[in-house]
């Protein structure tokens, strides 16, 4: 059978919002029975967007990763309710029953992600529900997906064998795998939320001034093996990304056949590192 999937693009989230904002205006104020209760107008983000800044001085980026409910497979939210107050769709969607679920303050907590939130008016746990009343209308897109400009979105209905191909070819991952609750959210390009970088810029004294090298040939090598390698870039700059926190000491090797080279030796910590200036 085919289920929803949600696929988060996290290189092109731009922190504009509009996901969020079109989620508030979906649900603030409207009542869509069997689906969900109005969303407060204040103190609920159905959909936020966290943000990571890595490195330093002359190497900073930013990057935007949406969060929001992981409609897993082996959801602890339905374990803990424990009375079908919520449950899961056969098409893959999680549902919080917006009358049996009422006074179940316990629900909240239950949810590694903290993606559900309590109405205090209501008496209600409240979470997104994939828009699940506008697919069953006909919609083949939840509305953070209509409103995103850059196409950080892509919601896909397809079997669970057709979703583990997708996985692989864009090398997909989801928050908290450890947790073994098989989220139906992906995570594309989440080492730039998620992992640790490497960089730096070549410069060296040509014709008495002292410049950026662009087309050095730069490795990375990691417990005395060479792990990656690249080439300074127009401006001297160069960038090994995806490095896990805390993978201890590398050794990063510039050279160049006219200007000679260069190595240094980092400790690779939880922060990624911007070497400065290498000089050959």
């Amino acid at each position: 059978m085919k289920k929803w999937n949600l696929i988060i693009d996290v290189a092109r989230c731009e922190n504009c919002n509009n996901c969020m904002l079109a989620t508030r205006d979906e649900y603030v104020g409207n009542d869509f029975p069997g689906y969900s209760a109005p969303q407060p107008v204040h103190g609920h983000n159905w959909i936020k967007i966290h943000r990571k800044v890595r490195g330093q001085d002359g190497m900073v980026d930013a990057a935007y990763r949406p969060t929001m409910c992981n409609h897993c497979d082996n959801a602890p939210c339905i374990k803990a309710a424990g009375d079908g107050s919520v449950y899961k769709r056969p098409d893959g969607i999680v549902i919080i029953d917006p009358q049996k679920a009422r006074g179940r303050k316990d629900i909240v907590s239950s949810c590694p992600y903290n993606a559900i939130f309590w109405n205090e008016e209501l008496q209600l746990p409240q979470t997104w529900t994939f828009d699940a009343h506008l697919l069953d209308q006909g919609w083949n897109q939840p509305r953070c997906q209509q409103s995103c400009p850059t196409g950080v979105y892509w919601a896909v209905k397809v079997t669970d064998e057709e979703m583990g191909e997708l996985v692989k070819k864009h090398k997909l991952e989801v928050l908290r795998p450890e947790l073994n609750t098989k989220p139906r959210v992906y995570y594309k390009n989440l080492y730039r939320f998620a992992k640790c970088f490497i960089g730096g810029s070549v410069v060296a004294e040509i014709n008495g001034v002292v410049d950026c090298v662009p087309g050095v040939r730069v490795t990375l090598k990691h417990k005395g093996k060479e792990v990656a390698s690249s080439q300074s870039d127009t401006f001297g700059d160069f960038k090994f990304d995806g490095l896990d926190p805390n993978s201890g000491e590398y050794e990063v090797e510039v050279m160049d056949a006219r200007q000679g080279s260069a190595r240094q030796t980092v400790t690779l910590t939880e922060e990624s590192l911007y070497l400065g200036t290498i000089r050959l």
